[in-house]
């Protein structure tokens, strides 16, 4: 009998999943002797044994790791036997002294055998609301250093019960080194507290302080109609009943956000699908372990008993189903749902039965609150009562926001359940470099390069308040202590303005540490790329709202601009403009973001007299007095006012307000939404129709026309050498066009479907939409057309529209050109910091 030894070293996510446990019952199964143990690098493993097991051993620890688990590397190493092992025994964690490399595992949602044990009144964790073990829980919002042991953790003053010590204890054991386990006798408690907020002096008054029957107290004060802060996992919600218009009206005019989507939590599938539809991917995603909010269409009724399923027909009536409030997101056909993801969700949802409104605790523009304190200082005019409890949140997290396009996954806000986001570096090693990445200003994440890890952390959000600046500050800290992070190089964005741009500079100016500036765009395009571990040239359409241009010759008089609907083919080196849309100046500069109509009303005065302005259709326009109106278009014409702009978001902007969707915006991202419901329902009323007037309806207004102009200073190699652009200014000279057609037919018309107002008919408006989104798809096969070779990338927030993303991608399918997924990387500003660091760390 042969007995071998190996040596075996995993790296990536092996640290609080259960990893050493789960070594431990492969040594027992395969009769191997030996040790386990965690380091601040991942998990080493030595095995002694017959080499057949051996061998069996070694694929099974690699084809079947523990479900939470991620292994980015296995080095094994198969050594002569000097000192015989006795058994297999797990050695406790050592920090180490060299520089910590373990990927950190993000926080996870309740696992089916925690939800069993709290259902069964036999068990010691019946209806706890703290209830976890080795495949679920807190991660990384409870921890404070690593290794990931239970004393770097937030539950470190939470000393273990017998029964807890002796499970935590036994690697047979589902909790065996569970950080966080706890029962109702050793871990953290649940408290509420009524709160009464006086108007005139703002101050807050706690009425009570509670810690029996919490779970039955919140469900009644829902039902009363209460707001309520609700403390989760990294943060706390804004809660109340989802079902109650007056409610949610109340909530959205407390916290000040008149028109943004809320997102709404439910307690199971079977009620999911009362307010969703969704594919089979799209209820898979919603169930994951990550928990996500998962944006997904309206549930439309059926008047067909026969077409629902046996399941659902039965939940229809009012009194189980009851309706969700119009207020939930107005105007939008879409809803983003999500289900309980710790045990006191779980508890609650039971309890109570109906959706509830779950939204962020925050101020607007603020961070996520994750103290009780925080939540009177800041909140106390907005909630009725506060459900806290004793465990800490070292590290805020907000939830995970996602959606499926094609059944391809989207994040739309990567936070709880997947981040921090660990990557490996591709065939770089970084023996001696430390990059830092500062991201955006807006949608801002962090992120950090070394040994063979890239890193991107949880949300942090848009940066345009103290708090969330500081809120930067105390992320990158948090990394910086976790990993003995010092960065040896910073890389942020070109923009001098933005707050991260300022915060690498002034490190730059204090540590002498070199800063790389990353194009905003170009970064979109490297996000992608890194997420598909991508070196080689991609042709990369980056289409969002503003980021600041390089300073490249446009061949238009002008050679400083926000950016926006850049084409272009990129590698990690450097990148080449392809084609972009004109530019058209920004009416008041950021002014013109808040108030659309200044957009519109540029693009317009390059293409129409101002008499024609005057009589369009458009609420926003008639909204403006001869003066007001006249006094803008000096503003335009004035050469040293405002600045110019290609940006396929603003474009949605004039877009919206043109068709009355919008007069102002009430929250980033809400003319794109509006449009893409338009669209939709265009799209289905074409695929309905067997009349000919609105086929030519859809197609007959919206043309793309475009000119050339010759490339400079080209980085990569183009057989083309002239740059496309689309013309903005017509595009909108057709849409007035359309407008002032559709005018003059609804005012010799009786139709029912025309007010008497002048308004545009709703059908011309939702074709509009359509040929919009059909211009923009357009744009993209053309120059698609020219580079079928290369690698596509789809990329900027402009494309977490579902319906341009998916006329992209089904040309791309039906062409045979490969994609590249964005996967878990944000498309939009959220993944700009990865981006940065796969330039950087290819230089």
């Amino acid at each position: 009998m042969i007995k071998e030894q190996v040596n075996i070293f995993i790296k990536g996510i092996v640290q609080g999943v259960g990893f050493r446990p789960f070594v431990f019952r492969l040594a027992d199964e395969f009769n191997l002797k030996g040790t386990v143990l965690n380091d601040h690098r991942g998990v080493s493993i030595v095995f002694q044994g017959e080499a057949a097991l051996l061998n069996q051993c070694l694929v099974k620890l690699e084809q079947s790791p523990p479900p939470l688990a991620r292994i980015d590397s296995i080095d094994t190493h198969y050594n002569c036997i000097d000192t015989e092992f006795d058994s297999f025994s797990i050695i406790e964690s050592d920090k180490g002294d060299e520089q910590a490399v373990v990927a950190l595992s993000a926080d996870k949602s309740t696992c089916n055998d925690c939800l069993d044990e709290m259902r069964d009144p036999s068990n010691r964790h019946y209806l706890y609301p703290f209830t976890n073990c080795t495949n679920c829980g807190p991660r990384y919002s409870i921890i404070n250093a690593l290794p990931y042991d239970r004393h770097n953790t937030s539950m470190a003053d939470f000393e273990m019960c017998a029964e807890c010590a002796k499970a935590y204890k036994n690697p047979m054991d589902r909790r065996y080194h569970a950080q966080p386990v706890s029962c109702p006798n050793c871990g953290p408690k649940l408290t509420i507290c009524e709160l009464s907020y006086d108007a005139p002096s703002q101050t807050t008054r706690i009425l009570n302080t509670v810690s029996d029957n919490i779970i039955e107290q919140t469900a009644n004060l829902l039902e009363q109609g209460k707001i309520l802060a609700i403390k989760g996992l990294g943060g706390f919600h804004l809660v109340c009943d989802a079902t109650q218009d007056k409610v949610v009206n109340l909530l959205r005019q407390r916290k000040q956000r008149p028109a943004k989507p809320l997102a709404v939590m439910v307690k199971d599938l079977t009620q999911a699908k009362l307010y969703a539809t969704g594919t089979d991917a799209e209820w898979q995603l919603l169930q994951s372990a990550e928990k996500p909010i998962v944006v997904m269409d309206k549930y439309a009724p059926v008047t067909n008993d026969a077409q629902l399923s046996d399941a659902v027909a039965p939940l229809l009536s009012e009194a189980v189903a009851p309706k969700l409030s119009n207020a939930i997101a107005p105007g939008i056909d879409r809803i983003g749902l999500f289900l309980p993801y710790t045990p006191l969700h779980h508890l609650l949802m039971q309890t109570f039965g109906k959706p509830i409104v779950a939204t962020s605790a925050n101020r607007s523009g603020e961070p996520i609150i994750c103290s009780a304190d925080d939540i009177i200082d800041g909140l106390g005019h907005v909630v009725d009562a506060i459900v806290d409890h004793n465990r800490p949140i070292i590290n805020a997290c907000d939830d995970s926001v996602v959606q499926l396009v094609d059944d391809q996954l989207q994040v739309i806000r990567l936070a709880r359940g997947y981040a921090p986001l660990t990557l490996p570096t591709g065939k770089v090693e970084l023996a001696n470099k430390a990059v830092l990445a500062v991201g955006g200003q807006q949608k801002n994440a962090v992120g950090f390069a070394f040994k063979h890890n890239l890193i991107l952390s949880p949300h942090i959000g848009d940066l345009f308040s103290l708090e969330a600046q500081s809120y930067f500050d105390r992320s990158l800290a948090t990394f910086k202590r976790l990993y003995d992070f010092k960065p040896t190089e910073l890389v942020s964005d070109k923009h001098p303005e933005y707050a991260p741009s300022q915060w690498a500079q002034n490190y730059h100016q204090q540590t002498k540490t070199p800063v790389t500036k990353v194009q905003h765009h170009y970064g979109h395009v490297l996000a992608i790329m890194a997420a598909n571990q991508s070196t080689q040239t991609v042709l990369g359409f980056s289409f969002d709202g503003t980021g600041l241009g390089d300073d490249l010759e446009s061949g238009e008089g002008s050679s400083k601009c926000l950016w926006g609907s850049e084409v272009m083919l990129a590698n990690t080196d450097s990148y080449q403009i392809l084609a972009h849309f004109s530019e058209f100046k920004l009416i008041g500069g950021e002014q013109a973001i808040k108030q659309p109509v200044r957009i519109l009303l540029a693009l317009l005065f390059d293409v129409l007299p101002l008499e024609q302005i005057r009589a369009l259709p458009i609420k926003a326009i008639q909204a403006l007095s001869d003066n007001q109106l006249n006094n803008l278009y000096k503003l335009w014409q004035n050469p040293n006012h405002g600045i110019m702009c290609r940006s396929v978001g603003r474009l949605f902007d004039a877009m919206a307000v043109a068709l009355n969707l919008i007069e102002t915006n009430q929250f980033e991202g809400q003319a794109g939404m509006l449009i893409e419901a338009q669209a939709k329902q265009a799209a289905l009323v074409l695929d309905n129709s067997q009349s000919l007037s609105q086929r030519e309806l859809a197609n007959s207004y919206i043309q793309l026309e475009s000119t050339q102009y010759s490339a400079a200073n080209t980085a990569i190699s183009n057989e083309h050498d002239q740059i496309i652009c689309w013309s903005s200014q017509q595009v909108f000279k057709q849409v007035a066009d359309a407008l002032l057609t559709a005018s003059t037919n609804n005012d010799s018309s009786d139709s029912d479907d025309c007010n008497d107002n002048n308004e545009l008919c709703q059908q011309t408006s939702a074709s509009l939409c359509l040929q919009f989104i059909n211009m923009l798809a357009a744009a993209v096969t053309q120059v698609s057309n020219e580079h079928k070779q290369l690698a596509h990338v789809f990329c900027g927030g402009v494309f977490q529209n579902k319906v341009l993303l998916k006329q992209c991608l089904q040309h791309c399918q039906q062409h045979q050109r490969q994609v590249l997924a964005s996967q878990q990387v944000p498309v939009s500003d959220g993944g700009l910091a990865l981006g940065q660091l796969w330039h950087a760390i290819h230089q």
